[in-house]
């Protein structure tokens, strides 16, 4: 009898806890990268492609519910349960500063010119930290009709999106006024929303239901009803045919865009999925699971017949990059392959962990 073959996904181990939160930086002139936010208190960044780690950011004392990249990948940022979000070098591992808050922080997003910080969690209330005066005080946007869940940004920075954990609906705030402009409207509070890569559909996930809407005109494009509560939804960047939900269940689904029909099914989780994200060239995806590991997936044809941990995704030990160490890999021109075989590269890289290319 023929085996059954089934999509392989690159497993990301090193979280003691569930992962909850997942970005993709940006493509960069040193790839892309991966940031995992974990109820284990420490966010950890990996390759984006092949999900090698990279390094682990610790410093917070309570879970984390959110974490991000700027535009170059050269900083990160966390939100904690600890009531407060910090600032990271993303290439050192170093804590460039801690925000302090009144009570969970729940979502972090940095603006496209880098310049800002946005937060938001249990107090109800936005704010903007600016990054270029670290110690000066945030400006806050409150009034927020319940506590935030999600952020983003918009319209080069000038307005601001915002979910709410207990409140149906996605808010759209106006920067320069503080003022809601516009609500988009959803039956159950929305636990995932997303604005595509060229700017034009916020894509939210609302208890069994993706919607996709006009991120210009905020009219609702497409909403589509799921097969189960999904907490997490993502648009393919590159094409826009195609998009990812996960959630209950513990599957990955695949959907057509236009059409709604479901393309595939990805299984391999061991519990929930909370969260789905499309890398910057829709390659590939990621998704973050009550289990506590990543699986990145290919969005090719790439099957095999059984699935293995692929070595060189298990951190060991702190993370301090060294800028010597960094440069010694950039001159070998180090590379390490993502086949499930390990060179001798690959062995140096491993022995030597934390180091981000640049």
């Amino acid at each position: 009898m023929e085996k059954k073959k089934v999509t392989v996904p690159l497993v990301c181990h090193g979280h003691s806890r569930p992962v909850v939160d997942l970005f993709y930086s940006p493509l960069t002139p040193d790839g892309f990268f991966l940031i995992s936010a974990s109820k284990d208190s420490t966010p950890m960044l990996r390759n984006g492609e092949t999900g090698d780690w990279i390094g682990t950011f610790e410093g917070h004392k309570g879970a984390i519910w959110s974490s991000c990249l700027d535009t170059k990948a050269l900083r990160a940022a966390s939100a904690s349960a600890d009531f407060s979000a910090k600032l990271w070098d993303a290439l050192t591992g170093d804590e460039l500063h801690s925000f302090e808050h009144k009570h969970i922080v729940r979502a972090c997003a940095f603006s496209d010119d880098t310049h800002f910080l946005l937060t938001g969690g249990v107090e109800k209330i936005l704010r903007i930290f600016d990054l270029n005066r670290l110690d000066a005080q945030p400006r806050l946007v409150d009034n927020s009709p319940g506590s935030i869940r999600t952020v983003a940004w918009l319209h080069s920075d000038q307005m601001i999106l915002s979910s709410c954990t207990d409140t149906n609906g996605v808010r759209l705030w106006d920067v320069r006024s503080g003022k809601i402009v516009q609500t988009l409207e959803t039956k159950s509070p929305v636990t995932s929303a997303e604005v595509s890569q060229d700017g034009r559909y916020i894509t939210t996930a609302d208890g069994s239901t993706v919607k996709f809407w006009d991120a210009n005109h905020f009219g609702l494009v497409k909403s589509y009803d799921m097969p189960c509560d999904v907490e997490s939804a993502s648009l393919e960047p590159k094409h826009g045919n195609k998009f990812i939900a996960g959630g209950e269940d513990m599957w990955v689904h695949i959907f057509d865009f236009h059409t709604g029909e479901e393309l595939g099914c990805n299984k391999g989780h061991h519990g929930p999925v909370h969260c789905v994200r499309f890398s910057p060239g829709g390659e590939s995806y990621a998704s973050g699971s009550e289990d506590g590991t990543i699986r990145i997936w290919q969005t090719g044809p790439v099957t095999h017949e059984e699935s293995d941990v692929l070595p060189g995704n298990e951190p060991s030990g702190k993370v301090k990059a060294v800028a010597d160490e960094v440069a010694r890999k950039i001159e070998s021109g180090l590379h390490i392959v993502g086949e499930g075989k390990t060179g001798e590269t690959d062995k140096a890289a491993d022995a030597s962990h934390g180091n981000k290319m640049v």
